[in-house]
């Protein structure tokens, strides 16, 4: 129950966040992928100041919890076991950057937007769940 609260309360976080900021919005984070606009003055630098302002309260965030010998609201921390880069980290980094620049949507923004009801929101979500499905097909099958 700790943990469904905690994660109810952090996804009320980011969505109020990608609200205020306007993230989830595909034409401001397509205006700010689009660096060719910089020549025109067309380019929207504000994602950079959310993804600034992100790390701001993160980084310290990170340095206090690695003192901690126990998460708050779990047994141990899970942490990546993986230290390299890899083909599937290449790949998946790959597909999630043409897919954000492409449509302007990344997971978080999408999830928001949907309470919005617009039909490529909803394209894009119904897709989004189909490649997970299929990750999770494929991935046990090996």
């Amino acid at each position: 129950m700790r943990m469904s609260l905690i994660a109810l309360v952090a996804g009320l976080l980011l969505g109020l966040g990608l609200a205020i900021s306007g993230m989830f919005d595909p034409a401001k984070v397509l205006g700010f992928l689009d660096i060719a606009a910089i020549a025109s003055g067309g380019w929207d630098p504000s994602l950079a100041f959310v993804m600034a302002g992100g790390l701001a309260v993160t980084l310290p965030a990170f340095q206090v919890a690695r003192r901690w010998s126990q998460p708050v609201a779990a047994e141990k921390f899970h942490t990546p076991s993986a230290a390299g880069i890899d083909a599937k980290l290449i790949t998946g980094a790959l597909l999630f950057g043409i897919g954000w620049g492409l449509v302007g949507y990344c997971p978080g923004p999408a999830v928001a937007a949907l309470a919005f009801g617009a039909t490529g929101t909803i394209v894009f979500a119904l897709a989004m769940a189909a490649g997970m499905l299929l990750h999770g097909a494929f991935a046990t099958r090996r």
